[in-house]
């Protein structure tokens, strides 16, 4: 396992988990409209996500999700223990983020968030993010001339706006988000439901892309 890599999942997953929930206490204490809040949030995650994408590709993939290693352990892409060695960069990078966004704006460092997100709904919208992100990511790659880091943060901004869960679209950030008690947060009891929403939407998305994006060497 590269240590450049590893640092590259940990640091790139720290930095969008900020942006994430910077933003949205940012947004909440500027104004209490939702819809400008919502704005806000999403179009800097979007941001983020371009230049970390952009910067941290070359070193780890800029995988900064565990659905992402996932899918690519499963197209043997990357090894088994090099994907559990990154999931675990990422989920230390994504609770480091958390305090430190908390820290950032003089809020308590350990919370743990009352935010409701619960339901069928809430869970369809979790599967479909998760869907639409693995399925752009192999649609780019596929596409000869794609910037792959801005599809993936087009798609994102987009996705706050047309899931009904505001698209996390990540494990790692369910459990970010857990920990804390701010507009972006969800509650830990939630959160479970998610990641197996984010995990289906993810397998789904590489089998239907692995054979919708396949190259003429694959099709045979």
């Amino acid at each position: 396992m590269n240590l450049r890599a590893l640092v590259a999942e940990g640091l790139g997953t720290l930095l969008l988990v900020v942006a994430v929930i910077g933003s949205a206490i940012m947004a909440g204490q500027l104004t209490q409209d939702g819809g400008v809040l919502l704005l806000a949030n999403s179009l800097a995650t979007g941001a983020a996500l371009l230049v970390l994408i952009t910067i941290f590709a070359p070193l780890s993939g800029a995988q900064f999700n565990p659905a992402v290693s996932l899918v690519l352990a499963l197209r043997a892409e990357i090894g088994w223990t090099d994907c559990a060695a990154f999931i675990m960069a990422q989920s230390v990078g994504g609770v480091a983020g958390t305090l430190i966004a908390h820290a950032m704006f003089d809020l308590p460092l350990l919370q743990i968030s009352g935010h409701i997100r619960t339901g069928a709904a809430q869970y369809l919208a979790e599967a479909i993010a998760t869907f639409g992100l693995i399925l752009t990511i192999l649609g780019s790659q596929y596409a000869k001339g794609a910037n792959v880091a801005l599809m993936v943060a087009s798609y994102i901004t987009a996705a706050y706006w047309f899931t009904a869960s505001t698209s996390f679209a990540n494990p790692v950030m369910a459990l970010a988000r857990s920990l804390t008690n701010t507009p972006a947060g969800i509650r830990p009891t939630d959160a479970p439901a998610f990641v197996v929403a984010e995990v289906l939407g993810a397998v789904l998305a590489m089998v239907l892309g692995s054979w919708l994006f396949r190259t003429p060497d694959q099709a045979g």
